[in-house]
């Protein structure tokens, strides 16, 4: 064992980051990681605090404001709607304009031909295009 970690309680002790209970201490990992991120040159360690930091972060996050899956006619109506698409815009991924149409309003779902189509088009992981269960 590195004697760095020997004495991990006097590490924490002494100030060393630690996992992150609330939001105070999110605002300041947060503003400590911002003000290393923006170092032209970062030291070796101060490299290893930036790699710390950002985990400690998304951890907290990830468990204070878990982001719900949504459903894959919410996930197209907002892609057509932030690029400014119609829905026969998809008709390639689709087939025809009358198979868009059923898929947004319920009626159908995505085949795996359609999903991978999608996933192309918009560079996003095909799971973005499937209901979760």
């Amino acid at each position: 064992m590195s004697t760095a970690l020997a004495n991990p309680a006097e590490m924490i002790a002494q100030g060393a980051p630690r996992v992150i209970h609330n939001e105070a201490e999110l605002a300041a990992y947060t503003e400590t990681l911002f003000t290393l991120t923006a170092l032209d040159n970062p030291t070796a360690a101060e490299a290893d605090a930036i790699e710390l930091l950002t985990l400690l972060i998304e951890t907290y996050e990830r468990a204070a404001y878990p982001i719900p899956a949504a459903d894959p006619i919410s996930v197209v109506r907002f892609l057509l709607e932030q690029q400014g698409l119609a829905q026969r815009d998809l008709i390639p991924e689709f087939g025809t304009e009358s198979a868009v149409s059923m898929f947004l309003s319920g009626q159908r779902k995505l085949t795996i031909e359609q999903v991978r189509r999608l996933s192309e088009r918009f560079n996003l992981p095909a799971d973005v295009f499937i209901a979760q269960s």
